[in-house]
């Protein structure tokens, strides 16, 4: 298959031209895990080492969506997407925040209008939990972005699997003349796909990209979206799962190891001790399967039919013995094997799963059904649900990168606004995600009360030790802008207040 371009670019900032004719003996971090080849003139202009990092990376995000689908582990998965993307039906889930942004009233109204078409187009008010999800799970996520040729912006939004696409960053080298030192220079970035996967058929190194079928596309057609997760040998994206791989394997074999124990030891067994008087070695195996038949009946039930029938008659490690004795001894009786006495212990089971919901970031309070939440002060949520409010925090500023790729792409396309703009205005962006959590809004409440209690504490010496801006600085810890507004609304307020001769009437 021919190696074709395909999709759009935007064009490049001189700020963006600069960096990218910059010359280091070092690479650019690499933090959104592409591949780093040496670009080789050839038949297609493009040569490619994959050296077997796609097919692990495809074996890898089959594992993760392997996991996902345990018990145990799609139970907190659950939990933590659940407190990611809240979706009530009273509110948007995700609403765009510009009060920081620094431009006029109709810009910001029209950036509004643009983002909840973006919401649209991701079908986000039925498809916002499975977004979260597979991008949580997979530790990435691709969408095509087909542009409208005719209006400008985005046209629609198609989900590729990460399996089927790779990001390529050719690499040009040069050497130095005056030192011998080798430069470094990223040439260019795409993306290649092939429908069949990236993981069949790895080609050896330097071989090109055709061979495995794959098309080439422009980076600012894709979106691309990733955990923010680097392994540091292979330059490859992880999962938040990833660190989760070796304790769920634990507790998978703990469990199995658990169910084979409660069978091989759960009935009582019985050991028939037969007296063989002094018959040789032969005519005393014979009579003893002789005696074992005679008294040795297996049935069968068959749920399907609802018959009872024989069972075949060999020896099973599950049950009973039968032991030949000689003559002389106690002759023939009957002991009972006991069956396991510990059944029921759980405590290993139990700590590789509580140590499965710690490798995923999960409070361990989750795991008792029993435990409601409990709705107070903010100093009696546990240490455990402060923490997976921050790490639920963390999840939605990587996710909102989600927003501002496609955001950009629809402002730009329909010349809302220019690229050099853009970078301007996403800095001062913000994404609000709607929370039924209670801890920040309890959080914030003791937070102003411990303040308000000082303040009426050092209410006295104010205009003495204490200057009124002074207080407003150190013990309301305002910000010189909130200082200006807050004076602002309290002359306005003034101004509207009613006068005595006015409340008489």
């Amino acid at each position: 298959m021919a190696f074709n371009l395909f999709g759009w670019n935007f064009k490049k900032t001189k700020e963006q031209e600069k960096k990218d004719d910059a010359k280091s003996f070092v690479l650019p971090e690499n933090y959104d895990g592409a591949l780093n080849v040496a670009g080789v003139a050839g038949a297609y202009g493009a040569y490619i080492d994959f050296d077997g990092t796609i097919k692990n990376e495809f074996e890898l995000i089959t594992r993760y969506r392997e996991l996902s689908l345990l018990p145990d582990v799609d139970y907190a998965i659950d939990d933590i997407i659940n407190e990611m993307i809240v979706m009530d039906g009273s509110q948007d889930a995700v609403k765009i925040n510009l009060d920081a942004v620094k431009v006029t009233k109709p810009i910001k109204n029209v950036i509004e209008q643009e983002f909840q078409k973006i919401l649209v187009l991701l079908d986000w008010n039925n498809q916002a939990y499975e977004i979260a999800r597979r991008w949580y799970i997979d530790g990435r996520l691709y969408y095509h972005v087909i542009l409208d040729k005719e209006n400008g912006g985005i046209l629609q939004i198609r989900y590729i699997d990460p399996r089927q696409i790779r990001k390529i960053r050719e690499v040009e080298k040069e050497v130095d003349r005056e030192t011998g030192v080798e430069l470094l220079k990223v040439k260019d970035e795409y993306y290649t796909y092939s429908i069949r996967g990236l993981h069949y058929n790895a080609p050896s190194s330097y071989s090109p990209v055709s061979a495995t079928g794959g098309i080439k596309i422009r980076p600012d057609s894709v979106c691309y979206v990733h955990s923010g997760i680097v392994d540091k040998y292979s330059a490859s994206i992880l999962s938040n799962m990833h660190k989760a791989i070796k304790p769920i394997n634990q507790l998978k074999m703990m469990e199995d190891a658990l169910v084979i124990y409660r069978i091989a030891r759960a009935p009582e067994r019985r050991i028939f001790y037969v007296d063989v008087g002094n018959l040789p070695k032969s005519k005393a195996d014979e009579y003893l399967r002789t005696v074992m038949q005679r008294y040795r009946n297996k049935l069968q039930y068959n749920v399907e039919t609802g018959e009872m029938r024989d069972g075949p008659r060999f020896q099973s490690m599950l049950e009973d013995y039968w032991l030949p004795r000689r003559e002389g001894s106690q002759g023939t009786s009957i002991d009972t094997l006991p069956g396991g006495e510990n059944l029921g212990e759980l405590q290993d089971v139990e700590y590789f799963q509580k140590k499965v919901y710690r490798a995923l970031n999960v409070p361990l309070s989750r795991l008792e059904n029993s435990q409601g939440f409990q709705v107070g002060r903010a100093a009696e949520i546990t240490r455990d649900e402060v923490k997976f409010a921050k790490f639920i925090h963390r999840m939605r500023l990587r996710f909102s990168h989600l927003f501002d790729d496609l955001l950009k792409k629809q402002l730009i396309s329909k010349n809302i606004i220019s690229l050099d703009e853009w970078d301007d205005i996403r800095e001062s962006t913000k994404y609000t995600f709607s929370t039924d959590n209670q801890y920040a809004e309890l959080k914030d409440a003791e937070v102003l009360r411990s303040r308000l209690d000082t303040l009426q504490s050092i209410d006295q010496y104010t205009g003495k030790y204490f200057s009124e801006e002074w207080i407003k600085r150190n013990v309301l810890h305002q910000t010189n802008d909130e200082r200006i507004k807050i004076q602002s609304e309290i002359e306005q307020e003034k101004k509207k207040e009613p006068t005595e001769d006015e409340n008489l009437f």
